[in-house]
């Protein structure tokens, strides 16, 4: 991204902090923010009203939140601080907003979310392969 991008985008965000354990997305809600994990780990998890099972870890760098990105969606996976953390919360909506104004920042992003929301499927087949018993999903 070009510094003018990331001026953009850091424009609409802010930081904010999270303790060790703190859920910071819940499954089923409307997803508002986009996140950008700065400092620390979270856990994407699948949550029941009886367990959690992380489906992969993320640390700085990686985002989380992207069906904020989408009108209308609900979140999919719970995450919750590993430790404490930090993240860049963007607003989902002024996101699409500054991608429909800036078509090539929007191209990277949505390329990003795609990758992210793979990463997690990815992540998820992982899981149940070795709920199963397999110990390899297709290569």
């Amino acid at each position: 991204m070009t510094k003018a991008q990331l001026r953009a985008l850091d424009a609409l965000g802010k930081t904010a902090k999270f303790e060790d354990d703190e859920l910071i997305l819940i499954a089923a809600e409307k997803s508002k923010t986009f996140y950008l994990l700065l400092s620390g780990s979270a856990s994407v998890e699948v949550a029941t009203d009886f367990c959690a099972i992380c489906v992969q870890a993320l640390g700085p760098g990686d985002a989380f939140g992207w069906s904020s990105l989408l009108d209308h969606h609900e979140t999919l996976f719970q995450v919750r601080a590993r430790e404490r953390c930090s993240a860049l919360c963007l607003d989902g909506a002024a996101v699409t907003g500054l991608c429909q104004k800036d078509p090539k920042l929007g191209v990277k992003l949505l390329q990003g979310a795609l990758r992210t929301a793979a990463g997690r499927v990815r992540g998820l087949e992982v899981r149940l392969a070795e709920f199963c018993g397999l110990s390899r999903v297709g290569k």
